[in-house]
């Protein structure tokens, strides 16, 4: 079994600042950072920092190459990313001083993936092999339905929300990855049991995982329902949080099975990435997160 996540790459722009800045307001940023990051490049690496063979596919351009180094120290193959003319993606992303985030996307090379790419991709793999998607690269449609029609089960995140996400997606997922936030934009409810029942229709053949920041996450499949809670730390960056429980929850729910210990490996993951700054550099070791006393 192997792991393809099919998706962005964002150089991301971190300005720490006191507050975030407000329409048409001029504010002084306390420093400054520059990170790889995109979700579909940190889910590859939380992936792959969790212990499973991830493979990376999607575009950069010629300003990309730092991600290679990036994906050699976390052991993501890269032979299926391409170079595209297209600059690379990017964020701009302001950190305040509680720690929360709000991202500027600019797509890039991210929405230059082309249904040729994706075919001669999904070619190298297999019925049973897993698909990670989420929502920052073009032809994310075609990628679903072609991931399915070859037998791969899919883990979607569906983030950023927008009209990409329809109901013939939803359906093909495997596992669904969905803040309370995007729960409640899919189906119009705000109660995680209500959402769990709601989304479990959506993607009737799947399991759905929500997370719902300092209130913890919690699953519903065909095993039953589970809940757990967030572990106390103290947050200094968000970015990459969600990243990181996605790709700690599938590795451990494809090592062991179960999703109990699954969310409860992701929550641990997720709480180590949060006292640290960045993107890539937040997401934890498995040997770290195995280790932590919480």
């Amino acid at each position: 079994m192997r792991v393809l996540c099919f998706g962005s790459l964002n150089l991301d722009h971190i300005y720490n600042v006191q507050e975030f800045v407000r329409p048409g307001e001029t504010c002084k940023a306390l420093s400054v950072e520059e990170h790889c990051g995109g979700k579909g490049f940190n889910q590859a690496a939380a992936a792959a920092k969790a212990g499973l063979p991830v493979s990376l596919a999607g575009c950069i351009g010629e300003d990309g190459g730092v991600f290679l180094d990036k994906c050699r120290q976390a052991g993501v193959d890269t032979a299926h990313l391409s170079r595209v003319e297209e600059p690379t993606g990017s964020a701009v992303i302001q950190v305040n001083q509680r720690g929360e985030n709000c991202i500027l996307l600019y797509g890039g090379a991210n929405q230059l993936v082309t249904r040729a790419q994706i075919d001669q991709v999904l070619a190298a793999f297999e019925p049973g092999d897993v698909l990670m998607l989420q929502n920052e690269i073009s032809e994310l449609a075609y990628l679903a339905e072609e991931g399915a029609r070859r037998g791969l089960r899919i883990a979607l995140n569906p983030s950023p929300m927008n009209s990409q996400i329809t109901p013939a997606i939803l359906e093909k997922a495997t596992w669904l990855f969905v803040n309370e936030v995007e729960a409640e934009q899919l189906c119009g409810a705000s109660e995680p049991g209500v959402c769990l029942q709601r989304l479990g229709r959506m993607c009737s053949g799947g399991s759905v995982i929500l997370t719902l920041g300092s209130a913890g996450s919690c699953y519903g499949g065909p095993e039953g329902t589970f809940e757990q809670p967030a572990f106390p730390v103290s947050v200094v960056d968000t970015t990459a949080a969600g990243d990181t429980f996605t790709g700690y929850f599938l590795a451990d729910i494809l090592r062991n099975g179960d999703p109990a210990s699954a969310l409860r490996m992701a929550a641990k993951a997720a709480a180590l990435a949060v006292t640290r700054k960045g993107a890539f550099d937040s997401i934890p070791w498995l040997n770290e997160v195995e280790a932590a006393q919480m």
